[in-house]
């Protein structure tokens, strides 16, 4: 479960970073903040334009809930965890079946690479 928040932690913090990019699509952060994603992972998985359209709407709906599960168990932290790392399996269960076997394979060692570049192992 700590691999799982790590990884949610890790994907929102390379949203916040690359949020300064602008997005003629619209003026919903949460959309800007999907495409921006979905374009990263599109770049390194080569996704074909019907991927592509899915992965914006799976990582869209990922992104909603992590922010409705934010705002909704704030005052709770242990319960918000459980449910984001509950949210982080859906959204990686989802994903698996949506890729290629080599596109999956790329996915995982992008995700491995990321985890390696110094983030802390666990607490």
């Amino acid at each position: 479960m700590k691999k799982l928040l790590l990884l949610a932690g890790l994907a929102f913090g390379f949203l916040t970073a690359a949020n300064a990019a602008t997005d003629p699509e619209g003026d919903n952060p949460l959309n800007q903040r999907a495409t921006v994603l979905t374009r990263a992972m599109a770049s390194k998985m080569q996704l074909d334009e019907g991927q592509y359209l899915k992965l914006k709407q799976l990582n869209l709906r990922m992104l909603s809930t992590m922010e409705d599960l934010k705002d909704r168990f704030a005052a709770d932290p242990e319960i918000r965890d459980i449910r984001m790392a509950e949210s982080q399996t859906s959204y990686h269960m989802e994903l698996a079946l949506m890729l290629r076997p080599t596109q999956l394979t790329a996915y995982k060692q992008s995700q491995a690479s990321m985890t390696a570049l110094g983030l802390p192992s666990g607490r």
